[in-house]
């Protein structure tokens, strides 16, 4: 059975990684996974770049500046929607023709167009999509945060400026989607990563009649595990005798990852612990955060190396990430994996990772004070490293390669058959 993956990267982004990690997983399980990417970073000779051109570039270009006309000149809300009106020719290739399955993942910014999904569609080949955020169930945003538009017809967008206009880029592209997923002689298997995200699915207008099931994403539970806190200290010349919280992102500042709230949590924590307490960042623009803190804050900058990463997630204590918006993300399972017990809000996927007083904290949406309350509780309970070991048994039981790509593997005979 040969398996073709599309994900804009191979490297970059939560999707990017979730989507290389079941490929490494289902090809332990003696399945054939080609990934068909724009943006190829790695060595892997599964990952296949479509040819690059200047052509690639001007796609992504285009598709931002229709957006920033429609958004009446203003860059707010650039990226938190993709119309998807360009992209790279794939049913020409090799290996498009040669899969059996098209699994997609994440496809936009210039990647797989709205004309391409429909010649997708219309080759008969089954098809399988792992929704990584929203945009496969509504007109162009990427979350839609409060908005229930996509339930009946994406429309007067509020990312968008032109409020006037019921008509707008969003109303465009989700009428679009709807007559591309409608031309499918068989159904569409949408893929939630969460349920969260599944049963979003299963209320959009666009998907309610589409197959919609729910898989996690995988991790390896055998390179993700607990190692000697004291060797990862050393390693990162992190201090020893203290209690030590790590946040991190691709790009710390980014207001959606919550840091502003975690901030003021830290702020809070300070006034109500007598235990020494320190701040670890990493990511991008994390100097930028390190003299906001009133906690002692140790700044490590952009790490790629998965192996360091690891390392990371042994040396703290507890693993926070309140996003204002998240569909599973990626670093709660690693930490998790690793033993490390998590704090975050009540949103997306997350509180499907986290059990609450169990194996880490979810805080109420948006309260620094309750952020702050989580914080401390994990702190003050994890002595006996309870929390921890349920945090590593809750991945170990959920989320290992072999129980995911199997529940994908009985997904793919289901619909060859």
């Amino acid at each position: 059975m040969n398996i073709l993956f599309l994900n804009t990267s191979d490297q970059l982004g939560g999707a990017a990684i979730a989507a290389k990690r079941l490929t490494d997983a289902l090809n332990k399980e003696h399945l054939k996974v080609t990934m068909l990417v724009r943006d190829k970073s790695s060595n892997d000779f599964d990952v296949i770049a479509v040819h690059q051109s200047p052509k690639l570039a001007y796609n992504f270009v285009a598709e931002r500046i229709k957006i920033w006309m429609s958004n009446l000149f203003t860059r707010k809300n650039l990226f938190a929607v993709s119309i998807a009106n360009t992209g790279s020719s794939i049913t020409n290739l090799p290996e498009f023709k040669n899969a059996d399955i098209v699994h997609l993942h994440w496809i936009n910014q210039g990647f797989i167009s709205l004309s391409e999904l429909q010649k997708i569609i219309n080759s008969g080949k089954p098809i399988v999509w792992t929704m990584h955020d929203m945009w496969p169930i509504t007109g162009i945003c990427h979350h839609s945060r409060s908005c229930v538009k996509y339930m009946t017809q994406c429309k007067a967008c509020p990312f968008l400026r032109k409020l006037w206009s019921k008509k707008d880029l969003s109303y465009k592209c989700f009428k679009r989607k709807k007559a591309i997923y409608a031309s499918s002689s068989t159904p569409i298997n949408f893929v939630g990563c969460s349920q969260w995200l599944t049963l979003k699915a299963k209320d959009s207008a666009l998907t309610a009649k589409q197959t919609v099931l729910n898989i996690p994403n995988p991790i390896n539970i055998n390179l993700f595990q607990p190692l000697s806190k004291l060797n990862a200290r050393l390693q990162f010349n992190l201090p020893k005798n203290m209690k030590l919280i790590l946040f991190g992102a691709a790009k710390t500042t980014n207001k959606r990852k919550g840091i502003d709230y975690f901030i003021n949590a830290c702020l809070e924590l300070r006034q109500t612990s007598s235990t020494a307490i320190g701040v670890v960042l990493y990511g991008e623009d994390s100097d930028l955060l390190k003299d906001k803190f009133t906690l002692p804050t140790f700044s490590l900058g952009y790490i790629q190396s998965e192996k360091e990463i690891i390392q990371l997630y042994n040396a703290v204590d507890l693993f926070v990430l309140p996003s204002l918006e998240e569909n599973l993300p990626n670093s709660i399972v690693e930490a998790m994996a690793c033993g490390v017990p998590c704090v975050g809000f009540e949103i997306g996927g997350i509180p499907e990772l986290i059990d609450h007083l169990h194996n880490g904290y979810i805080a109420k949406y948006k309260s620094s004070t309750d952020l702050a309350q989580g914080l401390k509780w994990v702190l003050e309970n994890n002595e006996d490293s309870a929390l921890s070991q349920e945090a590593r048994r809750k991945v170990v039981d959920n989320f290992s390669e072999s129980k995911v790509a199997q529940k994908y593997i009985s997904l793919y005979n289901s619909i060859i058959k």
